[in-house]
């Protein structure tokens, strides 16, 4: 039987791989949002040839028919740290991003430590990249962010 349980968020790790090397972006996030594909929804309006009762024209009717699929943009966001692979992403998406674009792979994990759900996203590039502002009273730590175009997202079996 299927477990049925609800996964809780808190836990996951998005595996990025620049530059076709083997090294990975350090990609402990904090946040990961934007996960949406959506299909847009085209309506045709038709006359039909019935007549009924006394009408002198057709019956108007209305179908809905599948359009373009659509994906979101994915806001990531982490504490600052001293690598600038995901900078240079940025950077290089700037100057080239057709030779830039990558596959993302997003994995949610149970409380054990087990991947419950996983998701591929295939030709992803940065779009934007900011931090949060500094402060010399402030405690908090230094946000980093990107956005991050997708072309395709699906949920594949772990």
């Amino acid at each position: 039987m299927e477990n049925l349980g609800v996964l809780s968020p808190h836990s996951f790790y998005l595996e990025l791989t620049l530059d076709n090397s083997s090294e990975k972006v350090d990609a402990f996030f904090l946040e990961c949002q934007g996960f949406q594909r959506t299909q847009e929804v085209i309506e045709i309006c038709e006359v039909t040839s019935n007549k009924f009762g006394k009408a002198k024209k057709g019956l108007p009717v209305r179908t809905k028919i599948p359009g373009n699929v659509k994906s979101g943009n994915l806001t990531l966001r982490r504490g600052m740290s001293p690598s600038i692979t995901l900078w240079d992403w940025f950077q290089a998406s700037h100057d080239n991003w057709a030779k830039q674009r990558r596959n993302l792979s997003l994995t949610i994990y149970d409380p054990m430590s087990k991947g419950q759900a996983r998701f591929e996203l295939t030709g992803a590039w940065p779009i934007s990249y900011q931090f949060a502002g500094v402060g010399a009273r402030s405690t908090d730590i230094v946000i980093e962010e990107a956005e991050i175009a997708f072309e395709h997202f699906k949920r594949v079996k772990i």
